[in-house]
């Protein structure tokens, strides 16, 4: 079972509807306005804990024990970051050095499950 604890969270404005993006990995798109990461090699913000519409309110955590869906089998252990949906993707260090790592799953979870990992965002480091 996936949980939550000490979550550090911020608020951005969404650009774009992300009503059904929920515990998926966002970047920023402008000054304090966040989009869903639509690439592996995107650098994540944060993890999308409510579901606004565009130009509401996101709530994005940034460091804690957060939920992630997972985008394909993730164990726990291993490094997460974004795919190009913004799900949570095992990363391999030095596999890739043009992708982030946001953290590491205390769960495991397949594709579509949600999981728990131990983030932080505020320093993104690349899988190398």
């Amino acid at each position: 079972m996936a949980t939550q604890e000490s979550l550090t969270c911020i608020t951005l404005e969404a650009g774009a509807d992300l009503s059904g993006d929920q515990y998926k990995m966002v970047k920023l798109s402008a000054a304090k306005t966040i989009v869903l990461c639509s690439n592996a090699t995107d650098a994540p913000v944060g993890v999308l804990q409510n579901k606004p519409g565009s130009g509401e309110a996101a709530t994005v955590a940034i460091s804690g024990a957060c939920k992630l869906l997972a985008g394909g089998t993730v164990n726990a252990g291993d490094f997460v970051g974004t795919d190009a949906s913004g799900t949570a993707d095992a990363k391999t260090p030095g596999s890739d050095t043009t992708e982030y790592v946001i953290g590491r799953a205390l769960t495991g979870a397949a594709s579509g499950e949600v999981l728990t990992a131990l983030i932080n965002t505020e320093a993104p480091h690349r899988a190398s």
